[in-house]
Order: structure tokens, then C-alpha cells, then sequence
């Protein structure tokens, strides 16, 4: 039993170290938290190595991830509740479309990659159930034990967000958590259960090792923009390189206060292949003039690309909700971090933290 503990415990990591929320699986027993693990695993390449991907195979997933990726990136705003259904159909669709992607062996493999990405979880899968002969009552049991870890997890969450709690203790207390989640699910198996594991898994896969797991970055809308310079400008023009893509209004404060730092990026990483792209995305009226949206970021100094997002087709096509934000793109074309707001608000130390993202992915 022991065995079999360790490997839940190297299991279920892909969702504890991804920053977005789960949705919740409903059961007969209620909602349950779920992180959609394959929509945010199947995009990086140590997956897509693992289960040993053509060239073209990697051609035809992407085709699906620049489909489904553009409603799940702007379903991170919304609610456990409304992100439900919209990751739910996401994951069907992208299911649906390995299917006729990948060969037999390879499916198997994602298969037991879902199952330990989900850690406990996994027995809310229907085939999982299935395989283990799981009862009406083990699940009730089960269920009981995920509903109280998320109850708790959420209490700490909220304490830490209060500033009444640590990090460091919120994060200690959360493992603990899940340490006893995995105890409790254990003792509920049969031996005869816990013996089906290890063919359900298949051979422990790191997850630590997983880089991307946010979605492709929305490719750059021309609706009602116009670019300051008059060259128009695309992110798949700098596949390849990193790409820094800012939102900001030229007359918000906040926004003024963070026009330095990307000035900076540009200055001291540009030669090492960053790109650094500005929409002005306008909140007044003034900002929707060209004229003065151009003398506003001569004013500024800055000498990179800038869009007037007149009609606001990239602020949607972003979902972004706040003056200022910025988004780090890898070279590859994927969302790897975004900060809102003023990045050095209150001493808080942003801009030094994007710098440190921006450095990692340029050494990738």
C-alpha cells in the first residue's frame, strides 16, 4: 500500500501547479472540483514527446488548440459554474479530435496520462469507475472526502487572500489536505482495487517537467485597428521569438506608471529575440483618436509597435478586464504569464518577477 501511496502522490500535480480554476464535475453526489487536465497538458512537449508525436501529428493538434484555445482563454474570467460547460464541450471537442490523431498505443498512453494528472480524481472518470467496480458507496465516500478538501482549500485561500494567512502556511496546510485525501481514498479501495492502479496510470510521468500549459495566444485583430507606424504587425510573424503584448490607455495613470518597464524590455531584450507589442485599447474619447494616441506614445518615448484598438476587437478577443495588462508569449506562440494592473503597485515586486518569466523563456 505503501507504493501505491507514493504514486498517488506524484500523481495529480498538473492541476495543483497550474494557476487557473478548475471547473467542477457534477455527480450524483454533487459538484466536485476538476481541473480540465488535458486541455492544459496535451499542449506541451514534453507530453507531446512522451506519447512520441510525428511532426504532423503535432501540425494537427495545433489546428485543434488555435479552434478550442480562443473560448477557454476567455472562459478564465468566468465562474467555476460558467467555466463548467464551456471546458467540458472544449474537452470533448479535443478528444474527439485525438481520436483520429493518434494511434491506439498513443491514445492509451494520454489515457493513463489523464487518469495521473487527475490523482484521486480519476474515479470520478467513468471508465476508471468502471475498471475498479467502484460502488455507490465508495463513491459517496469519495466525494464526501473531495468535497471537504475543497471546502477547506477554499477557506485557506480566501484567508491567504485576506492577508490572515501565509502563503507558505496556506500551502503546507493545502498538501496536508490532499495528503489526506489520498489516505482516505485508499482505505475506501478494495485490495483487489488497488491492485488495478498502477495498469490504470500506466508508469509515473513527471509533471514538474510540464512548461505550457496555458492556451495559444490570440493572433492580433485587424476590426477597427490601426497601427501607429502604419506596419501592421502579427504574432505569427514572430513565431519563434518572445513576444510581450500589453494593454494600456494613454491616459490612465496605471498605465503610465508601467509604459517604463516595457520600454526597458524592449531595450534590454530585444537583441535577444524579445518583441514588444503595445494596444492602446481606448476608455475615453480622447483615446480614440488617432492623432492623439500617436502623440501620446511619441511623448512616451516609445519605439516599438503600437495598435489603436479602436473597436476593442483584441481587448475581447483577450478577455481582458483592466488597464493596464501585459501578456508573455513563447516562442512557440503559447500564453505562459500576464500581470494586471500596475506591476510595481505597492511595493509589490512585478516587473522584476515578468523580467525573471521573460529571461526563462528566452533561454528555452
Amino acid at each position: 500500500m505503501s507504493k501505491i501511496l507514493l504514486l498517488l502522490s506524484i500523481m495529480g500535480l498538473l492541476g495543483t501547479a497550474v494557476n487557473t480554476t478548475p471547473a467542477a464535475a457534477e455527480t450524483p453526489h454533487g459538484a466536485i472540483n476538476v481541473p480540465p487536465v488535458l486541455l492544459q497538458m496535451i499542449r506541451d512537449s514534453a507530453i507531446q514527446a512522451e506519447l512520441e508525436l510525428s511532426e504532423s501529428q503535432i501540425a494537427s493538434l495545433r489546428e485543434t488548440l488555435v479552434e478550442v484555445d480562443g473560448p477557454w482563454f476567455r472562459s478564465r474570467n468566468l465562474s467555476p459554474d460558467q467555466q463548467r460547460p464551456i471546458a467540458d464541450q472544449l474537452t470533448q471537442t479535443l478528444a474527439s479530435r485525438l481520436d483520429s490523431i493518434l494511434d491506439p498505443t498513443q491514445k492509451s498512453r494520454l489515457d493513463q496520462l489523464v487518469s495521473q494528472a487527475l490523482g484521486t480524481r480519476m474515479v470520478l472518470r467513468d471508465k476508471v469507475q468502471a475498471s475498479l467496480q467502484i460502488t455507490d458507496t465508495q463513491m459517496q465516500s469519495f466525494v464526501e472526502s473531495f468535497a471537504q478538501t475543497d471546502e477547506q482549500s477554499r477557506e485557506l485561500q480566501q484567508a491567504m487572500a485576506a492577508g490572515e494567512k501565509p502563503a507558505d502556511e496556506v500551502n503546507n496546510a493545502i498538501a496536508d489536505l490532499k495528503t489526506d485525501e489520498r489516505e482516505s481514498l485508499l482505505k475506501t479501495l478494495t485490495n483487489a482495487q488497488r491492485s488495478k492502479l498502477g495498469s490504470l496510470v500506466g508508469k509515473p510521468f513527471d509533471f514538474a517537467s510540464i512548461k505550457r500549459t496555458y492556451p495559444l495566444a490570440p493572433e492580433l485583430r485587424s476590426e477597427g485597428a490601426k497601427w501607429i507606424d502604419g506596419t501592421p504587425v502579427t504574432l505569427k510573424q514572430h513565431r519563434g521569438k518572445v513576444v510581450a503584448v500589453h494593454f494600456y490607455a494613454y491616459q490612465c495613470i496605471n498605465c503610465k506608471r508601467n509604459l517604463p518597464h516595457y520600454a526597458a524590455w524592449h531595450r534590454d531584450y530585444a537583441d535577444a529575440g524579445l518583441v514588444v507589442i503595445g494596444i492602446q485599447t481606448p476608455e475615453t474619447s480622447s483615446e480614440r483618436k488617432f492623432d492623439q494616441v500617436r502623440a501620446a506614445a511619441k511623448a512616451e518615448g516609445i519605439d516599438y509597435p503600437v495598435m489603436l484598438d479602436a473597436d476593442s476587437a483584441n481587448w475581447k478577443s483577450y478577455n481582458t478586464t483592466m488597464w493596464p495588462t501585459v501578456y508573455l508569449i513563447d516562442k512557440e506562440g503559447f500564453v505562459r504569464r500576464w500581470w494586471q494592473g500596475e506591476m510595481n503597485w505597492q511595493g509589490t515586486p512585478g516587473e522584476q518577477q515578468m523580467r525573471t518569466t521573460i529571461e526563462a523563456l528566452l533561454a528555452e
